[in-house]
């Protein structure tokens, strides 16, 4: 079987917010922006990497979820306990502090955990955690 991933979803409330923090903080690049009803489908990945990639996306659109849905998706956004995802660097360090030097909200200093990785933690615009871990 030969199977790979294409694509992530994450929660965006703010395009521009949201495009700053991936584009310009994380360094990655813009695959698509498609805006539709004043709200904002942006795609982007790793340079280097175009089998993969982010999709930033409004849940506020998702079709079928309720009012109380979309209230509670916006209650776990703040509290960033809804979207996450899990990147690697080679230097774990220096990713580190042009995050942190770029006013991102950190949660976690590079740290050596007891289930054998190294990384760190950041939220982005919309609250979701976006975990860093050091390749070995």
């Amino acid at each position: 079987m030969d199977i790979s991933i294409h694509s992530t979803f994450l929660p965006h409330e703010d395009p521009n917010a949201s495009l700053a923090f991936y584009r310009d903080a994380l360094g990655f690049e813009v695959r698509n922006d498609v805006e539709y009803g004043g709200m904002h489908w942006i795609t982007v990945g790793p340079p280097g990497q175009p089998g993969t990639s982010v999709v930033l996306f409004p849940p506020a659109a998702s079709p079928g979820i309720t009012d109380d849905e979309r209230r509670t998706i916006s209650e776990m956004m703040a509290k960033g306990t809804y979207g996450i995802i899990v990147l690697s660097t080679k230097d774990l360090d220096g990713t580190f502090e042009r995050l942190q030097a770029g006013d991102a909200e950190v949660v976690q200093e590079p740290t050596e955990q007891p289930y054998g990785v190294r990384d760190c933690a950041f939220r982005d615009p919309a609250g979701n955690m976006v975990r860093i871990q050091e390749q070995r």
